[in-house]
């Protein structure tokens, strides 16, 4: 009997975990499936973690813990490291290129984009002319542009572009769709209770040592509401305490604060939307909110992740197992690559 082919998929966020856990429920048929958060790889991450300097990150703390406690909920293999399947991976599902393990190396290995990255500031440049680790910058600006692994499955052609600028191959890029992002009308059915409310999504700058005058952005919240009802929708890495102490400071005595529930049901149910650096303005965009943003709007629209009614997944999966089979790189393979029909969920 032939053994089955074996995939591992890399965890991070909340938000990547439940991207790959979305592929994974479309190769589970022809893939056992291996599951590992986001690891150190060299000598210097494993001292980090050691000294918890990277408890607010993807590879250690609270995002750890909820990506193994999602593995656990679901019966899922666990394979930390990949080191115990190492060099049986069929496939290696990335969520971010930040590092490009051994476990990679010696495998396929596929590059999922999970939404937006941070602006590319002086540091990133500079972290990115060295050829130092992405993570050295800090933020998400160079993750996707490292161009590690065989292949890029990104949200738009704006987001090729991006990549490709930035020192991926252009020609390891390919256009799919990403989940979660990929059909945002389906949120506007849903059971949230509130309507009609300015929505204000907040990012964790300062929990990864970001500069951020969080009283300051508050003010032009409320300016931005004029007199309308706000709800507050932290990221989920914040610290609560203070976050949630300044906005009951600065707002009327009727603004809501929420740390978890589904963001994209309440950016389905506002007026207006209101984020910093955050991935979810594509959602207020795909369902036509207006919408403030650090990042300039025109730039948004043209990054915009293509709507495809949910088959993202689907599609990245069907890429999957054509590309286990094919001899020869990612360049190559994508070449030659006729995406199948897929059919509508």
């Amino acid at each position: 009997m032939t053994p089955r082919r074996k995939a591992l998929f890399i965890l991070g966020s909340p938000n990547q975990t439940s991207q790959m856990f979305q592929i994974y429920q479309e190769l589970k048929g022809d893939f056992e499936g291996y599951f590992t958060q986001f690891f150190p790889h060299s000598r210097l991450e494993k001292f980090a973690v050691r000294i918890g300097l990277l408890e607010n990150t993807i590879i250690d703390g609270r995002f750890r813990k909820k990506s193994e406690d999602f593995v656990r909920e679901h019966n899922l293999n666990y394979d930390y490291g990949g080191f115990k399947n190492m060099g049986k991976y069929d496939l290696v599902f990335m969520c971010t290129d930040a590092i490009y393990p051994e476990v990679a190396r010696r495998s396929k290995s596929i590059f999922v984009q999970e939404g937006m990255v941070d602006p590319l500031d002086t540091w990133s440049k500079w972290v990115k002319k060295m050829g130092l680790p992405a993570y050295f910058t800090g933020t998400t600006s160079l993750n996707g542009s490292m161009n590690g692994p065989d292949v890029y499955c990104v949200a738009s052609e704006g987001y090729k572009q991006h990549y490709s600028s930035l020192g991926t191959e252009a020609d390891k890029i390919i256009v799919t769709g990403i989940p979660n992002f990929d059909n945002c009308q389906a949120f506007l059915n849903n059971s949230f209770p509130f309507q009609d409310y300015v929505l204000v999504c907040t990012t964790d700058m300062r929990e990864t040592f970001r500069r951020e005058n969080r009283p300051e952005f508050i003010k032009q919240c409320v300016k931005i509401a004029a007199g309308r009802p706000m709800i507050f929708k932290l990221h989920p890495n914040e610290i609560w305490d203070r976050a949630y102490n300044e906005i009951v400071a600065l707002c009327p005595e009727n603004t809501l604060v929420f740390q978890s529930g589904d963001t994209n049901h309440m950016i389905a149910n506002c007026a207006e939307l209101i984020t910093q650096y955050s991935t979810v303005v594509y959602v207020g965009l795909a369902l036509g909110k207006p919408v403030h943003s650090y990042f300039d709007l025109e730039e948004l629209k043209r990054l915009q992740p293509i709507q495809n009614g949910g088959q993202s997944a689907a599609r990245i999966a069907e890429l999957g197992r054509q590309f286990a089979d094919f001899k020869g790189s990612g360049p190559e393979f994508l070449r030659q690559y006729q995406p199948r029909s897929i059919a509508n969920s």
